[in-house]
């Protein structure tokens, strides 16, 4: 696909000059050091020089190592083996850090100490450090030793009871939906850290938690459910409180209307399907007055969406200025032209595969898409270079520490 991407030093990344030293595994830590990396970070993910990230192993296989799941939250990273069961690969660490700013991970609670990892211990090196660590519940609370699962999680804050249609049992988002707020929260937090860090010249410790990210993204329906006293209804596809809002099917296909004003309403009654006499009733009159006549009006409002076919429709609710469009399937959308004009998806090589599809970073500097800098890396693909580069490691030493089952390096049958 056509990139539409400007090459690695066409812009000035903001983070250009930050080391982020990834500790962590699976998706909420890694998409929080992606992120990081899509801004200009240098990103070194730490792995296990066998198994790597137990995402290698989830989704559809490319190339020997590499997954679609994997791909998904580790581009623009550089990738290390180390075995942090060894008191040789937490040395490696130790002697790392001093050129790190940032530490992230998702041990378990009282992992990272007992492997010598903790805050208080990296600090003790690296008194600016900043140290994100990542867990299923809160690390002072009695829960703290518990895996933090997103399905688990999507159960236990209400999230599920949110999703699906009212008279279906409670269903899961299509993605994990609590571990990306999470990565995306703990980047937040990081970014945060490290403006206060120019300031003050002082490390911070982050500590994020699944559930307490999983309680934010019920938003608006959890502030409805406080003030109603019980749940409140699903909705489906509709929403809760805008009326008509949501997918309809026209003679010939789905498409998404969201009414959002009065006016709006006005015009989609009068131009759009013809019935001026619907918002001429004063059941329908206004937003409060749909959403509690809903009952009625739905049933009316969709019947007449089925008369018209759906390019029809578009038409006319893009000349109202209606929020209107297509509902397409995945795999549509991701090679349609909105998408390939955006650079959104990108087809890079890969030394097995031949070629891989990665996602674009979403953010736009200065009118320019960040740049991809490094495809998702093969497992220990930068062992040799990040170790030589910062550690001054010697071919005898690096070779020394695979032999000791330590580390792996690139072109040894396990690293590519």
């Amino acid at each position: 696909m056509n990139s539409g991407t400007p090459p690695p030093d066409a812009l000035d990344l903001p983070l250009e000059g930050v080391r982020v030293l990834d500790l962590s595994r699976v998706f909420a830590g890694p998409l929080c050091g992606q992120v990081l990396a899509d801004f200009g970070a240098e990103v070194v993910k730490v792995e296990h020089p066998v198994r790597g990230d137990d995402t290698r192993d989830w989704g559809l296989r490319i190339g020997k190592g590499e997954t679609t799941y994997y791909n998904s939250m580790n581009r623009n990273k550089r990738s290390i083996t180390l075995d942090l069961q060894s008191s040789a690969g937490v040395e490696i660490v130790y002697s790392l850090l001093p050129q790190f700013d940032v530490v992230i991970h998702n041990f378990k609670s009282g992992g990272a100490e007992k492997l010598g990892l903790g805050y208080e211990q990296l600090k003790a090196v690296k008194p600016d450090l900043i140290y994100c660590a990542i867990a299923g519940y809160d690390s002072s609370g009695p829960e703290a030793a518990r895996p933090g699962y997103d399905l688990v999680i999507q159960g236990e804050t209400g999230l599920m009871a949110i999703n699906g249609e009212a008279q279906q049992p409670p269903l899961k988002f299509g993605v994990a939906a609590v571990d990306m707020m999470t990565g995306m929260y703990a980047a937040q937090a990081v970014l945060a850290a490290l403006y206060r860090r120019e300031r003050s010249g002082r490390g911070r410790l982050i500590e994020m938690a699944l559930y307490d990210c999983g309680i934010m993204v019920t938003s608006y329906y959890g502030l409805d459910a406080l003030l109603l006293g019980r749940d409140p209804q699903r909705y489906g596809n509709a929403h809760p409180s805008i009326v008509p809002y949501g997918m309809f099917e026209a003679a010939d296909g789905p498409l998404i209307i969201a009414v959002g004003t009065n006016a709006q309403f006005d015009k989609f009654c009068r131009q759009v399907v013809m019935r001026p006499d619907i918002v001429e009733d004063p059941r329908y009159a206004t937003n409060v007055e749909r959403a509690r006549n809903r009952l009625t009006l739905l049933p009316v409002v969709t019947g007449l969406i089925r008369e018209f076919p759906r390019d029809l429709l578009l038409a006319r609710l893009t000349e109202c200025g209606i929020p209107c469009g297509e509902v397409l399937g995945l795999h549509e959308a991701l090679t349609g032209p909105r998408t390939r004009r955006g650079g959104l998806v990108q087809e890079l090589p890969h030394p097995v595969a031949g070629s891989t599809h990665v996602y674009a970073p979403p953010y736009r500097l200065d009118g320019q898409r960040l740049p991809i800098r490094h495809a998702p890396p093969t497992l220990g693909e930068g062992t040799r270079d990040v170790l030589q580069r910062l550690l001054q490691m010697s071919d005898a030493q690096l070779e020394a520490l695979q032999a000791q089952g330590v580390l792996t390096l690139p072109g040894d049958g396990r690293a590519d």
